[in-house]
């Protein structure tokens, strides 16, 4: 007859329980899967069918246990190690939308903002719009795929019990420098465009002191703005796909510095 002690079911419990944390804590932080418009029952149910699919290849050398020191230990080992693989992840989809207020400022939409369902708040046009974009590219090319196959790895490369270190969240401070320097450079086309505009507009007027500014700047302004932005776009997905896959290798390197390796 086949039985069961208090222990076997503690162990089997324990088995799937710690993945499901480390896999929700990726979602809480991911911009794809886990942005504010999912509700956090599908997040919950999509993190236990990925933890049903890992935990068959998971060693069961480890004695684990959840009512124990050591439990807590590793239930927080798990949400560092999830956290580390979104926050890297969702650094991309920052810096996203910090060139998209760029953009905005400097064509003068900073005042029109929308709802932004992947961050949950107000955030410009040209943000948000560049941020859904990101959303479609990073899909279309399989990038969830990605994540989720470094986060299937993460489990073989990471076992389940593994100490805790603080190099790993060093690292993601450094990944987090560059939100600035990338969002500049995807920026750089349309602020550079509109840079030039505004100097020739500034030239127009004082060639011609009785223009009216007002009715001829802003929409040549934006005029040339939506211009350069609708010609930067095929540039978009190759400079995504390069940034993206860093990220993830980053999220990766990010997570083994978490526990020390």
């Amino acid at each position: 007859m086949f039985t069961l002690s208090s222990a076997d079911l503690d162990a089997m419990l324990a088995l799937f329980f710690f993945p499901f944390v480390r896999i929700l804590a990726w979602l809480s932080f991911d911009p794809l899967l886990g942005n504010k418009g999912v509700p956090t029952q599908v997040r919950v149910a999509l993190a236990m069918l990925i933890a049903m699919v890992v935990t068959p290849i998971l060693p069961t050398d480890t004695p684990l246990r959840l009512a124990s020191g050591d439990g807590v230990l590793i239930l927080l080992q798990q949400i560092a190690i999830g956290a580390a693989l979104g926050f890297s992840l969702r650094i991309v989809f920052s810096t996203i939308e910090f060139a998209g207020q760029l953009i905005g400022l400097q064509m003068g939409l900073s005042f029109a903002t929308l709802f932004d369902p992947v961050n949950g708040a107000q955030t410009q046009v040209v943000a948000q719009f560049l941020t859904l974009s990101t959303v479609l590219i990073l899909l279309a090319f399989n990038g969830h795929h990605l994540v989720i196959t470094a986060l299937v790895v993460s489990f073989q490369e990471i076992p389940i019990g593994s100490t805790l270190s603080a190099g790993g969240f060093a690292m993601l401070a450094g990944w987090g420098g560059t939100l600035f320097a990338v969002g500049l450079h995807i920026s750089l086309p349309v602020t550079a465009a509109l840079l030039v505009t505004n100097l020739t507009i500034g030239m127009m007027s004082r060639a011609s002191p009785q223009l009216n500014i007002f009715a001829i700047g802003f929409p040549l302004t934006l005029g040339m703005g939506f211009l350069v932005l609708f010609l930067a776009l095929a540039y978009l997905p190759a400079q995504l796909d390069q940034f993206w896959r860093q990220a993830v290798e980053i999220g990766a390197r990010a997570m083994l510095a978490v526990t020390g390796r």
